[in-house]
């Protein structure tokens, strides 16, 4: 598994391309549709799906035109699925008072799902905390993590959805991965994830 870390454009947040052979899955759609489509192109791969790490509005900036013009299904945990088509759900009204709805996804994600991309499967993880339908998604020795666990800290839960409770029992959940594994948050810099669950000991 190949993985592009597409540098943020907007909100700081991170996008992110899963690459396996031809095949692509993209991360987060939170820089311009043409940019994630060039990077991916450039790889010679073709985009298959679309995968979200929750629904808030900052990572979901390109949604609706990369699916457009990929023709690739958007995925998201069932219990962000509202988050899309709600701005207030979604946080952008929060921060710039007014509305911002996406179309609704083309599939809903439980934990335990498998996700194929080229000859490679990502496993889906449920971390509520953040919000209550927040995942990571585990390949190989990669854990993409969005906004459950960063490099040095956790993701805020005074959001909607959100529950400092549900995120530590997912904390404790992610530690019981092999620690060696890479993380990728939604935010900042990578990590080995035994490195970033020590920092967030004070939180946990």
């Amino acid at each position: 598994m190949k993985i592009l870390s597409l540098c943020p454009a907007s909100f700081a947040s991170n996008c992110y391309a899963l690459i396996s052979g031809d095949r692509a899955l993209v991360v987060d759609p939170s820089i311009s549709c043409e940019a994630i489509m060039n990077a991916v192109a450039a790889e010679g791969a073709v985009i298959d799906g679309i995968i979200l790490t929750h629904g808030h509005f900052d990572h979901i900036i390109s949604v609706d035109t990369l699916r457009k013009n990929a023709c690739a299904p958007v995925m998201i945990h069932k219990e962000d699925a509202e988050m899309l088509g709600d701005g207030h759900k979604n946080a952008f009204f929060t921060f710039f008072g007014r509305d911002m709805a996406y179309a609704p996804a083309d599939k809903l994600l439980s934990d335990g799902d498998k996700i194929k991309v080229g000859e490679e499967e990502l496993e889906v993880i449920h971390t509520p905390g953040h919000s209550k339908g927040s995942v990571c998604y585990l390949v190989g020795n990669i854990m993409i993590t969005g906004d459950t666990l960063f490099s040095d800290n956790v993701g805020r839960c005074d959001l909607y959805g959100g529950s400092d409770s549900l995120l530590r029992d997912s904390l404790s959940k992610l530690s019981g991965y092999d620690p060696k594994i890479k993380i990728y948050p939604g935010h900042g810099q990578s990590a080995l994830l035994r490195d970033a669950l020590d920092n967030v000991a004070y939180f946990r």
